[in-house]
């Protein structure tokens, strides 16, 4: 085998960059591009140099990096890239540089057979790090220090004791993916990367962009998965850590609540950039509420940097107590106004709002008949995202059968909109005469008068009360507890901007702040919006 020349390590610099311009896998696990990747590696060489007194990470020979959940191999390759120019005085010798680097300092374990074959072009510029084009020299193995091999998931039932995965799913025949990634389907990761990569293996450094998401029961529900891989990345013991995530993990996510109170106490957290428009990082990709990454130094114990991006308007770095609350408030321009309103010690307005399915059915029940027969009570439902109103028995109301007779403000549980501000956050709110039911597509508020409901609605159509909902509201869909930074009132006035705003003391400049994020709701155009 011919040694590697300057043009051949060179060959990856040339334009376009081929890592550009690939499609991603599926919403799920996305391609990070370099540009982004090298945003995160900019932030953790400033830390090291923080940490260890000005010194050059890239200058190192003796750091060790890993990717847990490699795809293109782009942070990888930025990494190899950095210290070959980095090691230039250390190690003169390009091919011996290189040959270091890749076979000392450079790790990743593939999410695919396919993935890790691009890794591999990625990092050695040949799919076989032994192959005739490969640019290290010292490996005996055609996988190199990019290792993949396809794994079965460990059933609990019908699901995946480890992801969650559904089993009608991923229990899938030889020769297809099974997505049982070697970095989560494990009770000890030390000894798994003993196994792999032999060696009492000890990283300095773990980055990467995991997969979010897998399918659990046959498609209509999914499991998150992408906190699994933060929490066994710590678990290594890095000095630090960096991740690309989904940013839903702030104050919502499916079996979310526990990781979430990790990472909001955890003072380790060193930085944290915010997306809420994950376009603005992964362009053509929707991800619901945005994305983020973050940089944990295991030396770090104070305050986090928090940046908040959205298109050209970046945020801060504003340093933040990460677990002043229960959930994270993305902007810290609304701490302020949070502060005021909670500063009151009023009552939150949940103490009128209904509970998720009060009346015990779900969004699509259909035990109703369209005509009114004597004794009926009105139902209120949503299907295919239009408003109706059918007709049931009352003694076919068997679960909060006390709440029939008062009047209603239904607000639906769900409203996306998109990702654009000013944004409407909720969906328009509608009233209900006593007596009246509904499915699990509304929430409501219960009164006992039409003028008190009359004066709930205008409270639920200013910027304001919209606005704290949106603090908690980091998804589609609205519980319960979505309001509870919401202050009661009292019913008998109509509620606006204006008199909220003086009531709670917010400034000209926090009015506009909400403004620019809240549009103004108008019911005179229906309500199916």
């Amino acid at each position: 085998m011919s040694p590697p020349t300057q043009t051949s390590f060179t060959l990856r610099g040339r334009n376009p960059d081929v890592l550009t311009c690939i499609a991603n896998l599926s919403n799920d696990e996305v391609f990070t591009p370099p540009e982004f990747a090298n945003r995160m590696l900019d932030t953790l060489a400033e830390a090291w140099a923080v940490n260890h007194g000005g010194a050059n990470l890239w200058a190192d020979k003796t750091v060790k990096f890993l990717d847990p959940c490699t795809k293109s191999g782009v942070f990888l390759r930025e990494i190899a890239s950095r210290l070959t120019a980095g090691l230039e005085h250390e190690i003169p010798n390009l091919e011996k540089r290189v040959d270091h680097i890749l076979t000392k300092q450079v790790f990743g374990i593939g999410i695919t057979q396919i993935t890790s074959l691009l890794a591999r072009r990625s990092v050695y510029c040949s799919k076989h790090a032994t192959g005739e084009h490969s640019i290290a020299t010292s490996f005996s193995s055609d996988e190199g220090n990019i290792w993949f091999q396809r794994l079965k998931h460990s059933w609990d039932g019908d699901r995946c004791k480890f992801c969650g995965a559904g089993k009608s799913v991923f229990d899938r025949g030889k020769g297809l993916e099974t997505h049982a990634y070697a970095f989560i389907h494990t009770d000890n990761i030390k000894t798994r990367l003993t196994e792999i990569f032999g060696g009492n293996m000890q990283f300095d450094v773990i980055i990467g962009n995991p997969p979010y998401q897998l399918a659990s029961d046959g498609g209509t529900r999914d499991v998150p998965i992408y906190q699994l891989f933060v929490e066994q990345a710590k678990a290594l013991q890095p000095r630090f850590l960096a991740m690309v995530i989904p940013s839903r993990w702030m104050a919502s996510g499916l079996g979310l609540s526990e990781f979430r109170g990790t990472m909001l106490k955890d003072r380790r957290i060193r930085e944290l950039v915010d997306y809420p428009a994950a376009n603005d990082v992964f362009p053509g990709v929707e991800v619901k509420a945005g994305v983020c990454y973050f940089l944990w130094d295991a030396s770090h114990d104070g305050d986090c940097k928090v940046t908040t991006i959205r298109g050209g308007d970046v945020q801060g770095p504003t340093r933040r107590n990460l677990g002043e609350y229960d959930v994270f408030v993305r902007d810290s321009r609304a701490v302020s106004i949070l502060h005021k309103v909670l500063a009151c010690d009023e009552a939150p307005i949940n103490t009128i709002l209904a509970r998720d399915k009060e009346f015990g059915w779900t969004s699509n029940f259909d035990g109703f008949h369209e005509k009114e027969r004597s004794g009926d009570v009105p139902l209120y439902y949503i299907r295919k995202m239009k408003r109706g109103i059918g007709y049931i028995e009352r003694e076919k109301v068997t679960k909060s059968a006390a709440l029939i007779d008062t009047w209603k403000v239904l607000v639906p549980e769900a409203f996306n909109g998109g990702d654009g501000i000013p944004h409407q956050i909720m969906g328009k709110p509608l009233i209900a005469p006593s007596p009246s039911v509904c499915t699990q597509s509304f929430l409501f508020f219960h009164v006992n008068s039409r003028k008190a409901a009359e004066s709930v609605q205008s409270y639920y159509r200013t910027r304001f009360f919209r606005f704290l909902v949106s603090l908690r509201k980091i998804t589609q869909h609205a519980t319960h507890s979505t309001y509870v930074w919401v202050p009661m009132q009292t019913w008998n006035r109509t509620w606006t901007d204006e008199a909220l705003y003086e009531k709670y003391g917010i400034t000209r400049k926090e009015q506009a702040y909400i403004e620019s994020q809240v549009r103004e709701m108008n019911l005179d155009n229906g309500y199916d919006e």
